[in-house]
């Protein structure tokens, strides 16, 4: 097979021979290259220290215990921009199960593929040879061509030095399509609960990457089977066996996957990935009544309550958590045309965001699909995103407003506190429902009004403004949702 070699490792594998270093490929590109894939980086191994690696390119660099040196080059492309380039390495003993306790350098190549984690992954291509030699010491070629997960030697021994490779299996099965082979997967459930003492980044970014795989439903229905996604997400599982009400045929744990399976097969977001298959994640803990007749009012709030937990349990960042736990929160909203009016749109979006609205509508695709429902965007939908298009220059947020706090307590002589944040409440509803008030003369004198009125009422006022019914919500009516049932 014709293993198609960047012009830039051919030229830093010319010095290395130049200089009497061997040099190899090895790795995950090695693997991609294989299977026809775009590999993600180009790594080396070879003879040489680190020390002599810098001395033949100057322009590298060298920070860490490992016997990796990064080499710049030219090249245009993202992933050749820096090479690795490591020393052929043996490991010693992992007994917190994480890092190694020693590292020393090896002679040889095959000494350096021992160390690796699967055989599809101890691979080395001879970077000196004509033909390329591949140096397969674990089977590694064959387990590719049969499409097999497997250690390199006993699963037992390589789960126990790194217990995150019970992930990095159930995720190159994901991301590659194969299957892992039987001694294997009884070694990681065997071994399932290794994965407590892994730091929450590295099992994050494990777990982002199955996320993000073309079959990632699988993978989470893997994670199960395996035992470990109760290190992982335990709350994903409070919902299998949790069946629901004459409007779903799946248990909640199924549908969840299903959502998260339309979001793959989408290409989606991460974002919207993890809000379609945490959308539900709230339902078994609602659930009130059983069978047909089942409720879960107030799921999503439950559910993003808890997905703020998981998140920030899994080290994921800020941003990335609120966009999700919107996401969420806002999934279950009412909307019929002809039911809900202009006013009740400009309220959606003040309270969601505009900016929103797109992955939201994502979200309520995969609930859809995943509820076996055949059409992913009705009517309805698309209804409403022609008076999102109407009303989206309405003002819908505070900084909207043509006074601010500054002229409120300008007007009233007041001091920065929460009575401005109270009158500018009352303001900004006022002006969703009419948005022709957002006039600096008419709120000036709203202003004073207001100013003028006792703490008390003036708490009512802002409080009725606050809870102002929110036409897009599960809160509706319970009439109206017989009626007009969704999800």
């Amino acid at each position: 097979m014709e293993l198609k070699v960047p012009k830039e490792i051919k030229q830093i594998a010319k010095k290395l021979f130049e200089n009497n270093h061997q040099a190899y490929l090895v790795g995950g590109c090695v693997r991609d290259l294989f299977l026809k894939r775009e590999p993600k980086d180009w790594d080396i191994a070879t003879d040489a220290k680190p020390a002599d690696i810098q001395k033949l390119f100057p322009e590298s660099v060298y920070e860490n215990e490992f016997g990796t040196v990064g080499i710049k080059t030219d090249s245009k492309d993202e992933k050749l921009k820096i090479v690795e380039i490591t020393t052929f390495r043996l490991e010693g003993r992992y007994s917190d199960k994480r890092h190694p306790d020693s590292v020393k350098f090896a002679k040889t190549i095959e000494d350096d593929l021992a160390r690796r984690d699967f055989t599809v992954n101890a691979l080395a291509l001879d970077l000196g040879q004509k033909k390329k030699e591949i140096i397969d010491p674990y089977g590694g070629e064959v387990d590719l061509k049969t499409k097999v997960v497997r250690t390199v030697g006993e699963p037992e021994k390589r789960f126990e030095e790194d217990a995150l490779r019970l992930m990095r299996a159930v995720r190159f099965a994901v991301e590659l399509g194969f299957e892992i082979d039987h001694p294997t997967l009884a070694a990681i459930k065997d071994r399932s609960g290794l994965l407590e003492v892994i730091a929450k980044e590295r099992i994050r970014d494990e777990f982002m990457k199955i996320i993000m795989a073309p079959r990632a439903a699988e993978g989470i229905i893997l994670l199960e089977d395996t035992g470990l996604l109760k290190y992982i997400v335990s709350e994903l599982r409070e919902g299998i066996g949790c069946t629901q009400n004459r409007h779903h045929i799946y248990t909640v744990f199924d549908h969840n996957v299903r959502a998260l399976n339309y979001a793959a097969e989408k290409n989606y977001s991460l974002e919207v990935r993890l809000a379609s298959l945490f959308h539900d994640i709230g339902k078994p803990r609602a659930k009130r009544g059983e069978g047909f007749n089942s409720t879960f009012h107030g799921h999503e709030v439950v559910g993003a309550r808890m997905v703020v937990k998981i998140l920030d349990r899994l080290r994921f960042s800020k941003e990335l958590s609120e966009r999700v736990i919107r996401l969420i929160r806002y999934h279950m909203f009412y909307y019929s045309v002809g039911e809900v009016s202009p006013a009740g749109v400009r309220r959606f979006l003040s309270r969601v965001g505009l900016e929103y609205v797109d992955d939201i509508m994502k979200v309520r695709e995969a609930d859809r699909i995943g509820s076996n429902v055949p059409k992913a965007f009705p009517y309805k939908l698309r209804h409403l995103l022609f008076m999102i298009e109407k009303v989206k220059h309405d003002p819908i947020h505070p900084k909207t407003l043509k006074v601010r706090g500054e002229d409120v307590m300008d007007i009233l002589k007041l001091k920065p506190g929460p009575k401005i944040g109270k009158i500018l409440g009352i303001l900004l509803e006022e002006v969703l429902d009419d948005p022709k008030k957002n006039e600096r003369v008419y709120l000036e004198k709203r202003v004073k009004d207001l100013g003028g009125l006792s703490d008390k009422v003036l708490e009512e006022l802002a409080e009725k403004a606050k809870e102002a019914k929110e036409e897009f919500e599960s809160g509706v009516e319970e009439e109206m949702k017989k009626k007009y049932y969704v999800k």
